[in-house]
């Protein structure tokens, strides 16, 4: 059985890019993380599937996170003059990552596993192994393969793009669009 000291020892550093996901400033994703582990330890014993840690842990960052932006205190401050900022337009990085969320649908599930764990949890090849029980080698085969059917796709929806500028290969959908 594992004990909690072991998973934390043996999961910290993942958990950790978790909680930085969740939140901006790297301090409080530390805060945010050791929130989490204190809650999750007085329930260790009640977590029969240690394989599910994480998944408890990682919905326990983000009801913390919840319950922290629900408390803050929102202030307003009058001023005079309204400052000269512009404001990102981030609708470029918006279409993109619904294109992707779209051209992800035609991958396998284990494909888009593989995919996800190793570019959304950025978990290293071994990791992935590991939580998917596959060996290595065929977690790189599986993202291989994906990554050239999301290219291929990628390629059939906008015909006008090279193939040089394929995810994974640098560019992005909307710098291909506006060539």
């Amino acid at each position: 059985m594992l004990d909690f000291e072991e998973y934390v020892r043996t999961r910290h550093d993942a958990l950790l890019r978790s909680a930085r996901r969740l939140v901006g400033d790297p301090l409080k994703a530390q805060d945010l993380l050791q929130t989490a582990l204190l809650r999750t330890y007085r329930q260790w014993d009640r977590i029969t599937d240690k394989q599910l840690a994480d998944t408890y842990l990682r919905r326990v960052m983000i009801n913390t996170r919840t319950e922290w932006w629900r408390a803050r205190k929102l202030q307003e401050l009058p001023v005079e003059h309204l400052p000269d900022t512009s404001v990102e337009d981030s609708t470029a990085q918006h279409a993109d990552r619904a294109l992707l969320m779209d051209i992800m649908r035609v991958l396998a599930p284990q494909q888009r596993t593989v995919v996800v764990l190793r570019y959304w949890e950025r978990m290293s090849t071994a990791e992935t192994a590991a939580a998917l029980g596959m060996a290595p080698g065929t977690v790189k085969s599986t993202l291989h393969r994906a990554l050239a059917r999301l290219r291929e796709e990628l390629q059939r929806r906008d015909p006008d793009s090279a193939p040089a500028s394929a995810p994974g290969r640098g560019g992005s959908a909307a710098g291909r669009r506006a060539r």
